[in-house]
């Protein structure tokens, strides 16, 4: 059954809700979700203290309602159903994420759809830094799924992104895609410096503004029409920047030549 928690109160400290998804809440009823135990800083506290609890229709829905800003790991390592935030949340969001989808109806802070590796997350709003990148002593960041940002993007967006695809609907900060393994990474906005450092594969789509092109890429001998059609294809179903992507003829570079230069950028024109 779906459940709507509404937050009562914002914590003094950061709280953290990892454990709250939409298939484990599913089969409790409201007394037993109310005494369910939330980190707050080093402590627990059960969830009646800061959420009321009400339960709606059939569906495996979650709705969280409030500015839970301050609280984190919303969507930690979900593996079905809905979950709805309407408002924006802290760090963490959807991390490590196999399947189902989260729509944010707000922003998010740091490390948004880390090592996300299936599913799809939305965000209205902005992310912060480390977005779709590693969880700190990790190899791998992203790993599947989707992420659409209908705003900005803070540092390191895509960082280490081994598969799965992104949207920027708005700018992104310094070293965009770093360290790219793998995956199609689209913006439609500008990029701070250094985007595509180290990218090792993958491709970057530029629907917006071209960024200028490091010394380490080179324009592609070989052209890919039917590729870029195919690719232009999929994109442009988010609209926006991306709507008419087919249209638009594209200027093709290789790189990071530095690292083996098999990644692509792909520039609309």
């Amino acid at each position: 059954m779906s459940v709507t928690l509404r937050l009562r109160t914002t914590p003094s400290l950061r709280l953290d809700l990892r454990g709250l998804l939409p298939t484990t809440l599913a089969g409790l009823n409201a007394g037993v979700i109310e005494k369910l135990p939330l980190g707050l800083g080093r402590d627990t506290v059960p969830l009646a203290e800061f959420f009321d609890v009400a339960r709606l229709g059939d569906e495996p829905l979650l709705v969280l309602q409030g500015d839970l800003s301050r609280c984190d790991r919303i969507g930690w390592q979900m593996a079905g159903g809905r979950l709805v935030v309407a408002g924006s949340v802290g760090d963490w969001l959807g991390a490590g994420m196999t399947a189902g989808h989260v729509h944010v109806q707000g922003s998010a802070r740091d490390l948004a759809a880390c090592e996300m590796a299936g599913g799809e997350l939305l965000v209205d709003g902005n992310v912060g830094d480390f977005a779709a990148c590693a969880q700190p002593g990790s190899m791998d960041g992203m790993r599947g799924g989707t992420l659409v940002v209908r705003g900005n993007a803070g540092q390191r967006f895509a960082d280490r992104m081994r598969r799965g695809t992104v949207f920027v609907h708005g700018d992104a900060g310094d070293f965009f895609a770093s360290r790219l393994v793998a995956g199609s990474v689209a913006i439609a906005g500008r990029v701070g410096a250094h985007p595509g450092y180290g990218m090792r594969r993958g491709s970057l789509v530029f629907a917006g503004p071209a960024p200028a092109l490091p010394e380490t890429t080179v324009p592609a001998i070989v052209g890919t029409p039917v590729i870029w059609q195919l690719l232009a294809r999929s994109l442009q179903r988010q609209g926006g920047a991306f709507g008419g992507l087919a249209q638009r003829a594209v200027q093709r570079h290789l790189g990071d030549l530095a690292v083996g230069g098999r990644g692509e950028w792909l520039l609309a024109t």
